[in-house]
């Protein structure tokens, strides 16, 4: 990194809504990210609304609202935890199959 920055993680991680039988509402989503994610990242993070797509692998595709959560934080395994946390309930309390998770390699500076 360059003077006056320091090597840090991205994350983001994507959020499908569609779900067996419906799919998750703004409020579900809004209760999940005050009850399980902020509390993991009291430094902040930056989430918003997206509209995402994605091929099965029968070849169809699919189009659903999703979310999108993003954060930067230091190479620390206490951050690798809480990630990892965040996905296992969303995948449970919504019956995800997954959640997309990136993370790249960046530097930061205030």
């Amino acid at each position: 990194c360059r003077p006056g920055e320091e090597s840090s993680n991205v994350e983001s991680l994507y959020f499908g809504t569609a779900m067996p039988g419906g799919r998750v509402s703004n409020e579900d989503w809004q209760r999940f990210l005050a009850d399980t994610i902020t509390p993991r990242f009291p430094d902040g993070l930056t989430a918003w609304a997206a509209a995402g797509q994605w091929r099965s692998p029968a070849g169809e595709l699919h189009k659903e609202d999703s979310y999108v959560l993003q954060f930067v934080h230091k190479d620390e395994a206490k951050y690798d935890t809480a990630v990892r946390e965040v996905i296992a309930a969303y995948r449970s309390r919504f019956r995800q199959e997954a959640v997309l998770r990136v993370r790249t390699v960046s530097c930061m500076s205030f």
